[in-house]
């Protein structure tokens, strides 16, 4: 009697042991399908590597690719084409997943005018905060610590976490489901891995160009590197963001300057602190050169060449001042929408919230 309840014993424990291992090497499916960002149609010949293991595929019968009995784990999706952008993401497996459509860019991607020539796509992080859950992040806003007592403001562009894509010169390998802010002073990039909060530091000369969603509005903004474009000449350290893209863009440039206080301890007035303040400087581009928008309203026109006069009928017309920054996105938006293939970046000038 003892033998067999001894016996029944082990043999449930066998059972518990067989279950109980199933339950830890549980494994899952990754599935997805590869396709062009500019015509949609899928690509087949994808490699897609699970970095940093042995787990690799390449995309075929419609750009499909299908990973079998992956371990729940945190992995880097890998996909590399000649003649694309390398393009790397975050996913945390813990079921059978479907990506669904994942767009590759080809080097030298035009975007909708002159100054996106080679720009990344902001469909990618939209998809990512709309329509893939299983991307490591979200829409997580954290804010910074504060400033010393003795100084007001901060040096950042915007001082939240946005999510973001990033285009690389070396490469021109596509980081993604970062989270991103960008020191003006510095020209650095602080970048927040989304599962651990840690925070790496990139120099602004390794990134050509850089789309984040705005953590107010939600909508795409586009910023290049001043390297790839001239000022009387000479190459320009920092980023711009593109406002109005096509035959004649509208850009901005966002200085972070110091303002010292002037208090006055006897009379008791003035600014106690020091401020950190921004100040915007807008610019159309004309082949590579990048050129201060002009005050004086002749000369404000004379940018539309053949066009002047009707945009100056425009202007009259709906009460634009040439001096209101608002006005000045308006009127190259109606500029560029005249020639064919013009597609708005935003719908209204957005300012930097904080």
């Amino acid at each position: 009697m003892h033998l067999k309840t001894s016996l029944k014993y082990s043999i449930c424990l066998l059972f518990y042991m067989v279950f109980a291992l199933d339950g830890w090497s549980q494994t899952y499916r990754l599935s997805g399908k590869v396709i062009d960002s500019e015509s949609g149609e899928y690509i087949d010949g994808v490699s897609v590597t699970l970095r940093g293991t042995a787990y690799g595929t390449v995309s075929v019968a419609g750009g499909n690719f299908e990973f079998t009995n992956i371990p729940e784990d945190r992995y880097i999706l890998s996909f590399t084409l000649e003649g694309y952008n390398r393009l790397e993401q975050v996913v945390k497996l813990s079921k059978d997943t479907n990506l669904g459509s994942i767009p590759l860019v080809k080097f030298g991607a035009s975007g909708s005018g002159q100054a996106l020539q080679k720009t990344i796509r902001s469909d990618n992080i939209i998809r990512l905060i709309n329509e893939r859950p299983n991307f490591i992040g979200g829409n997580m806003v954290y804010g910074i610590a504060p400033e010393p007592k003795k100084l007001e403001g901060h040096n950042y562009l915007d001082s939240k976490w946005n999510r973001a894509s990033i285009l690389m010169y070396r490469d021109q390998q596509v980081l993604e489901s970062f989270r991103v802010r960008y020191n003006i002073v510095s020209n650095m990039f602080e970048l927040m891995e989304p599962e651990n909060n840690l925070v790496s530091v990139m120099p602004g000369l390794r990134i050509q160009n850089i789309v984040w969603i705005d953590s107010t509005y939600q909508v795409p903004r586009y910023f290049v590197n001043g390297m790839d474009f001239l000022d009387e000449g000479v190459p320009i350290s920092g980023f711009f963001e593109v406002l109005v893209d096509g035959e004649l863009p509208l850009m901005r440039r966002t200085l972070a300057v110091l303002k010292e206080s002037n208090y006055n301890q006897a009379l008791m007035v003035g600014e106690r602190n020091d401020q950190i303040v921004k100040r915007n400087t807008y610019y159309y581009l004309k082949g590579k050169n990048v050129i201060e928008i002009p005050r004086k309203r002749k000369k404000f026109f004379e940018l539309f060449g053949e066009k002047a006069s009707e945009m100056e009928a425009f202007a009259t017309e709906n009460s634009f001042s040439v001096k209101d920054p608002s006005a000045i996105f308006q009127l190259f938006t109606h500029y560029n929408s005249m020639f064919p293939g013009f597609s708005p970046l935003i719908d209204q000038l957005l300012d930097e919230i904080d």
